[in-house]
C-alpha cells in the first residue's frame, strides 16, 4: 500500500463517502438513544469501516492520523490500574470522613467542601473515578446527617465535570484534545484552571442560593458526624504510602512531560508497572479486571469510525461549513465551538463528540494556513483558541444532563441503587443553568484572554 493510498482522500461524494456517513450517523443515533450498550455499537461501527475496506487494518492501527490513538488508551488503562490499587486502602473513605468533620457537621458546609474535594480530585485524577470513590461515602453523610442526599449528589457529578476541565487528565475529551494537538500537562494548567477556580467560586454561590436554606439538620446528628473515626477507614497504611508516592511521581512527570519528551502514557504506564510491581501481588488478575474494559473498546471503536469518515472526507466538508458560516472569523469560530460543543455535549456523550472535533478543526487549521504544518499548525497562535473552546464547551456542556458526561451517568446509577433516584427531568432542571453559567463565564473568558488582551 502506498502513502499517497493511505492518506486523507480528496473530497468526493463517491460510494465509500456515503456508506462511511451512514455507518457514522447511525452509530451515533444508536448510542444516543441508549437501546443497545455504546461499546457494542462503537466495534460494530468499527468492523464494519473494515471489512467494507473504508479503512485497512494497517491505517486504523497504525496511522496517527487515521487510526487509534494509543497514547489516550494506555493513558487510560495505566490510570485505572492505579485507581484499582489505590481503592482498597481507604484513603477516599478518609478525606470524605475528614472532609465532613472539617465541615463541623454542618449540612451546607458540607456540600461546599464535597464540592471542592470532588472538583481537586478529578482534576488530579480523573472525573469517573472520582465520583466512583466519592458518591457512596456522599449517601453514608447524608444519612447520617438525615438530610436529602439528592443536592450531595448532583452537585457531586456537576462539581466534577468543573474540575475535571481543569488538568490533561480530569476529563477524557481533554485526553483526546491533547494527544490530537500534542499539548502538555501544564498547557492544560496555564490555560483553565485558572478559569475553573472562577468557575467553582461562582458555583460555591449557586448552590448557595439554591440549597442553602433547605439543609438543615439536628445537633445530636452534627455530633454523630464529628464521633466519626476517619482514621479506622484506612485499612492498608504500607500500600497507601506506596501508593502516593507513585501517584506524586506519575503527577510529577505529567507536569514535566514536556521538558522530559515522554507522551503522558508512557508516564501513566510506567507509574502503574511501578505500583503493582511495589504491591507484592501474585496474581494482578483481579485489578486488571477491574479496568473499564467497555470504555476502552468504545475508545478504540469511536477511533476507528471517526478515521474512516475522515478518510472518505466527511470531516473536511463540516469544516468547510462551519468556515462559511463563520467567514473565516477565528472569534466567532471559537464561539460557535465553544457553545456548539457545550449543548451537543449535554445530549450526546462528550466522548464521540470530541472524537469527530478533532479533526475537524485540524481540517479548518489546513484550509486556513494552507503552507504550515505539523505542530507549528497544530499549535498556531491562532488556533489555540479553539483548542481551550473545544475543552471548556465539552467538558462543561457535560453538566447539562444525565447523560452529558460519563460521570453522571455514573452518579444517577448509583444514586438509583442506593434507592435515591434521580429522574433525567430533575437532573437538567439543576445541570443546564449550572452548565450555562459556566459557558458564559468561559466565553467572557475567552474573549478577554484571547481577543482582548491576547495573552
Amino acid at each position: 500500500m502506498t502513502q499517497e493510498a493511505t492518506a486523507v482522500q480528496p473530497f468526493v461524494m463517491d460510494t465509500a463517502f456515503w456508506t462511511a456517513t451512514i455507518i457514522f450517523l447511525l452509530a451515533y443515533a444508536v448510542i444516543v438513544s441508549e437501546k443497545i450498550h455504546k461499546t457494542i455499537i462503537a466495534l460494530f461501527g468499527a468492523g464494519l469501516m473494515l471489512v467494507l475496506k473504508i479503512l485497512e487494518q494497517h491505517e486504523a492501527f497504525h496511522l496517527e492520523e487515521l487510526g487509534v490513538d494509543w497514547n489516550v488508551i494506555f493513558l487510560l488503562i495505566s490510570m485505572m490500574v492505579i485507581i484499582n490499587l489505590m481503592r482498597p486502602t481507604g484513603v477516599f473513605e478518609y478525606i470524605a470522613i475528614k472532609s465532613a468533620k472539617f465541615g463541623k457537621g454542618d449540612p451546607f458546609r458540607i456540600l461546599v467542601i464535597f464540592a471542592i474535594v470532588t472538583a481537586v480530585l478529578s482534576a488530579l485524577l480523573d472525573n469517573v473515578t472520582t465520583v466512583l470513590l466519592i458518591v457512596p461515602v456522599t449517601i453514608l453523610i447524608a444519612e447520617a446527617l438525615e438530610v436529602d442526599s439528592l443536592p450531595y449528589l448532583i452537585s457531586c457529578a456537576l462539581a466534577s465535570n468543573i474540575g475535571g476541565t481543569a488538568t490533561l487528565i480530569g476529563d477524557p475529551p481533554n485526553i483526546m484534545i491533547a494527544s490530537k494537538a500534542q499539548l502538555d500537562f501544564m498547557d492544560f494548567i496555564y490555560n483553565l484552571a485558572p478559569i475553573v477556580v472562577v468557575m467553582m467560586i461562582f458555583y460555591i454561590f449557586a448552590i448557595k442560593l439554591i440549597w442553602g436554606k433547605k439543609l438543615k439538620t439536628r445537633e445530636e446528628l452534627k455530633q454523630r458526624i464529628m464521633s466519626m473515626n476517619e482514621n479506622e477507614a484506612i485499612k492498608d497504611p504500607v500500600m497507601l504510602t506506596k501508593s502516593l508516592v507513585v501517584l506524586g511521581i506519575v503527577l510529577t512527570g505529567f507536569v514535566l512531560h514536556g521538558t522530559l519528551h515522554f507522551q503522558p502514557a508512557t508516564i501513566a504506564l510506567f507509574g502503574a508497572g511501578l505500583l503493582l510491581l511495589l504491591s507484592k501481588t501474585d496474581e494482578p488478575h483481579h485489578i486488571l479486571a477491574e479496568v473499564e474494559w467497555p470504555t476502552i473498546f468504545f475508545f478504540i471503536g469511536l477511533f476507528i469510525i471517526i478515521g474512516g469518515v475522515v478518510k472518505v472526507g466527511l470531516i473536511k466538508w463540516m469544516s468547510t461549513k462551519v468556515l462559511e458560516i463563520t467567514q473565516g472569523d477565528l472569534f466567532a469560530t471559537s464561539m460557535v465551538v465553544m457553545w456548539f460543543s457545550a449543548f451537543a455535549s449535554a445530549f450526546i456523550d462528550n466522548i464521540p463528540y470530541v472524537a469527530t472535533m478533532n479533526p475537524l478543526i485540524i481540517d479548518m487549521a489546513k484550509q486556513l494556513w494552507p503552507n504550515v504544518s505539523g505542530i507549528q499548525l497544530l499549535q498556531h497562535p491562532d488556533l489555540m483558541p479553539l483548542w481551550w473552546s473545544l475543552a471548556l464547551g465539552a467538558c462543561l456542556g457535560g453538566n447539562g444532563t444525565a447523560i452529558g458526561a460519563s460521570a453522571n451517568v455514573i452518579v444517577v446509577g448509583m444514586s438509583e441503587k442506593a434507592g435515591k433516584k434521580i429522574s433525567f427531568m430533575k437532573f437538567m432542571l439543576y445541570g443546564m443553568p449550572m452548565m450555562i453559567m459556566t459557558v458564559v463565564i468561559a466565553t467572557i473568558y475567552v474573549w478577554l484572554r484571547y481577543y482582548v488582551l491576547k495573552m
